[in-house]
């Protein structure tokens, strides 16, 4: 939808602007030949206001669910699309367009923008077009469910009633309870053995199972399996939340799941290419920023004392270690310190944080990247010590012998410099946050692609740019840095 969107408000930008570009030549000149020049003026134009817009989030309709939170994004995008036009403007000075045409030409792009997005809200909030979604569970797994459909109207999902295996009906004997669930709209429709008069009387597009240990029972397999071919969409609730949310429920993963799926592997075409692409960057990267490392390197040398580079031991693929650098951006210090993040704030330098925030401290590991340790993309390499700890420390997954479950599978790939769980969450300050980046390093494993490296790739530079913070950070965060010794970097 938001590709659609993007598409349908590229071209209404273009149409805007061209009236206006083509209107004025017409009626000053009288010459239709001009036309094409207005076409190409309105042309560029649009491109630099669909990259500003994109740039500033206003096609995450997640994050931009109103026009009450559109507006103040469509703002902060006029200047930078000013500034790409700038650009356009120096190489292509043929489709400058005269300033008071300009200004005419932002006016009536917010306008058109406004007057489309009050549109589209209003369609997708009143949901014409959605889906009758019938949930069958009342559990965490329903529960979380329920929660990104509300938070996710463009899902097109309606939730239609909820249902719940006759064992657990006890739960909506409280009538304050029952009274709740009516009250948000979703009623308790009953318990699975009244099913199929459920479904008849509900007659939903589909049907989420979100208690999994209800199909157990053979009548509630035999059921789904009876209206599928009457054009139900029967979907499992693991799949569906992992679709709405960009990770995987680790606590509802079950292990034959992964020993038999077909995915959590790379074909060997997208794997050589992500690696020549990774290594050709890296060595441009290199060449061209060396001017650049240069700068920075005189910038922490004069700002804090210490080394310039950060070295610290981390673990790769299959397990094997190498050592990965850094600039530095911390005070040394004097003895071990904490791992977690929340507990290094005060050693932060003046320029570490700034090059934290636009993710600069880790431009050196190109050389890792160049030496085949890492590509471009990837899970987050973790320093040995974390690794050991992970792996070792039994606490949620106690049949498993790991604190986080499935974690060895980290290092089925080669780490990255930047990855998926980098660009949608925070650094983590403990077990259970590394927990919920593990739910989106199991996300990129398991759909890795060429593709999906871009898209990671571009989302890491609007941060790059902009010193934009992860999508679910909810404050700034610092990473770890936890043995920096005077000794410890070259």
């Amino acid at each position: 939808m938001s590709a659609t969107l993007l598409l349908i408000e590229v071209s209404s930008i273009f149409g805007a602007v061209y009236m206006v570009l083509a209107g004025w030549m017409h009626l000053l000149f009288k010459d239709w030949s001009l036309m094409r020049v207005a076409s190409e003026q309105a042309f560029g134009f649009s491109i630099c206001c669909s990259f500003a817009f994109y740039y500033n989030g206003l096609y995450n309709l997640r994050n931009v669910r109103d026009l009450g939170e559109m507006s103040p994004r469509l703002v902060r995008s006029i200047p930078l699309a000013l500034l790409l036009l700038a650009l356009l403007y120096t190489f292509f000075p043929g489709s400058k367009i005269a300033p008071g045409l300009l200004i005419l030409s932002v006016l009536a792009v917010a306008g058109v923008l406004l007057a489309l997005r009050a549109v589209f809200y209003k369609i997708l909030h009143h949901r014409p077009f959605s889906h009758r979604v019938l949930i069958l569970g009342t559990g965490p797994l329903a529960q979380n469910l329920i929660r990104q459909i509300e938070l996710q109207p463009a899902c097109r999902y309606q939730v239609a009633g909820i249902v719940d295996d006759s064992s657990n009906s006890a739960l909506f004997e409280d009538e304050s309870i029952r009274r709740v669930l009516e009250r948000i709209g979703y009623p308790y429709m009953g318990p699975l053995r009244h099913l199929r008069k459920i479904i008849d009387m509900s007659r939903p597009d589909r049907i989420i199972v979100a208690q999994p240990e209800g199909l157990e029972r053979c009548p509630v397999r035999h059921i789904l399996l009876e209206y599928r071919p009457r054009g139900i969409v029967i979907e499992d609730g693991v799949e569906v939340y992992e679709r709405m949310t960009g990770k995987i429920a680790i606590e509802w993963l079950k292990p034959e799941t992964l020993l038999f799926s077909k995915d959590f592997r790379r074909s060997r075409f997208d794997e050589g290419l992500a690696r020549v692409t990774s290594f050709i960057i890296a060595v441009l990267g290199l060449i061209f920023l060396a001017p650049f490392f240069l700068l920075v390197a005189l910038v922490i040398k004069l700002d804090s004392r210490g080394p310039i580079l950060f070295i610290q031991e981390r673990i790769g693929r299959n397990g094997k270690p190498f050592n990965l650098l850094k600039f530095r951006t911390m005070h040394p210090a004097e003895e071990q310190t904490s791992e977690w993040a929340r507990d290094n704030v005060d050693r932060i330098t003046r320029a570490g944080k700034w090059l934290r925030k636009f993710r600069l401290d880790e431009l050196p590991q190109l050389w890792n990247v160049f030496k085949g340790d890492m590509n471009l993309v990837g899970p987050r390499p973790h320093p040995a010590s974390n690794f050991a700890m992970f792996v070792l420390v039994s606490r949620n997954a106690p049949e498993c012998g790991q604190p986080i479950p499935y974690y060895a599978l980290r290092s089925m790939v080669r780490p990255g410099i930047t990855g998926w769980a980098q660009i949608r969450y925070r650094y983590a300050n403990g077990l259970d946050e590394e927990l919920e980046k593990m739910r989106y390093d199991l996300y990129y494993i398991k759909h890795m692609s060429f593709y999906f490296d871009v898209r990671i790739l571009c989302q890491t530079i609007k941060v790059v740019l902009f010193g934009q913070e992860s999508r679910d950070e909810a404050a700034a965060a610092v990473a770890t840095e936890p043995s920096e010794q005077f000794g410890s970097a070259a």
